[in-house]
């Protein structure tokens, strides 16, 4: 029967939305995106200067472990610092690491539309790794995309768990020394700022749904976003010097995240020059390229445009297109719905002058 009234316990939106700085996710989220630089154009530029910086040989490792075993490197918890967690990989048996691996693997629902689920499916591991092509069968039921090259090399490694845990370890290692530490210092202000920014902000009265808008600047109306917001778990967001206009969707943690691009709250008096000088600089990004503001013009005389339509008109690749389009759909300036089973695109008008003030109150330092 229904609980009695004064029995129900209502827990409020601010126990459930919290800002962190998260060292540990926020360096993964960086590292794993030198390996989306070829894929998604407006990234940071500590991305792309990075991406181009690294060796052949330096690219193929980055791509074995922040693919093969992104499961494995992602934390499950909050930790003070990213030489920390390098400790605790570094110290763990290294099954543990390996059954990391697998039970996240169980967790995965066969389909292309396949999606992570907190119930773990009972797998007879014996059987999916008595060889490589079991193992890359079994990854191709759970995932729309597998890379065969990296998936058999990661294999070799899921044999020898020593070495899997020393491949990962030394790597990371590297990466943080080389390219990841100083530039995290650098942000790491900048990110705080946004922390404290909308940790001022009242959520009290928002939905988690109306909370991740406001945070992120996006409508976020895809059922996958709505449905992960349902769930009465604390939701972290996670302020990025790097991921441009796009958002990270992090279910794996013991706390659920949203890695956005660090910004402003909207309307608030707080002061942080280069927090808005960085949200400049996305925004201005998306409208530094001829092609794209060749997209929006079209968009924007046509009134709503296909994207294949967009495709046929400016004799674009699909891939291109669909770099583009991202980016401008991410940025705010071009609204995306479905429509007869393709992807249409609205100008949105709004965004472009909000983008125009937010330069002008910059240059008048408001």
């Amino acid at each position: 029967m229904p609980a009695p009234e004064q029995d129900l316990i209502v827990t409020p939106l601010t126990a459930l939305v919290e800002f962190s700085l998260e060292p540990a996710r926020n360096a993964i989220h960086s590292l794993t995106l030198l390996v989306k630089d070829e894929h998604l154009s407006g990234l940071g530029e500590w991305v792309v200067r990075t991406a181009a910086a690294l060796s052949p040989e330096e690219r193929e490792r980055h791509r074995l472990v922040m693919i093969g075993f992104y499961y494995v490197v992602h934390p499950e918890r909050s930790w003070p610092s990213f030489p920390a967690y390098l400790n605790y990989l570094a110290a763990v048996p290294p099954r543990r690491l390996l059954d990391k691996l697998l039970n996240a693997y169980a967790r995965m629902r066969p389909g292309k539309d396949c999606s992570y689920f907190d119930e773990t499916d009972a797998i007879e591991w014996e059987a999916v790794l008595a060889s490589t092509d079991t193992f890359l069968a079994f990854l191709r039921e759970r995932f729309e995309h597998v890379d065969p090259a990296i998936e058999s090399k990661a294999y070799s490694y899921i044999l020898e768990p020593p070495a899997l845990q020393d491949l990962v370890v030394t790597h990371l290692r590297h990466m943080w020394d080389t390219y990841l530490a100083a530039e995290w210092e650098r942000v790491r202000p900048m990110l705080q700022d946004a922390v404290d920014a909308f940790r001022q902000i009242d959520f009290s009265q928002m939905s988690r749904l109306e909370a991740a808008q406001f945070v992120t600047g996006q409508s976020l109306e895809e059922e996958h976003w709505q449905r992960r917001l349902e769930r009465d778990e604390p939701l972290v967001f996670i302020p990025s010097a790097h991921v441009g206009p796009y958002l990270g969707m992090d279910w794996l943690s013991r706390r659920n995240g949203i890695i956005f691009g660090a910004r402003l709250p909207e309307g608030t008096r707080y002061h942080a020059p280069d927090l808005s000088r960085a949200e400049i600089l996305v925004r201005l990004g998306a409208l530094a390229d001829d092609t794209r503001l060749l997209i929006l013009k079209l968009v924007a005389e046509a009134g709503e445009l296909r994207s294949q339509d967009i495709i046929n008109r400016l004799e674009l690749s699909q891939s291109a297109a669909s770099r583009h389009l991202q980016q401008l759909s991410a940025t705010g300036y071009l609204t995306e719905r479905r429509c007869e089973g393709a992807k249409c695109y609205r100008l949105n008008s709004e965004r472009i002058e909000n983008t125009l003030r937010a330069v002008s109150a910059f240059l008048a330092d408001k």
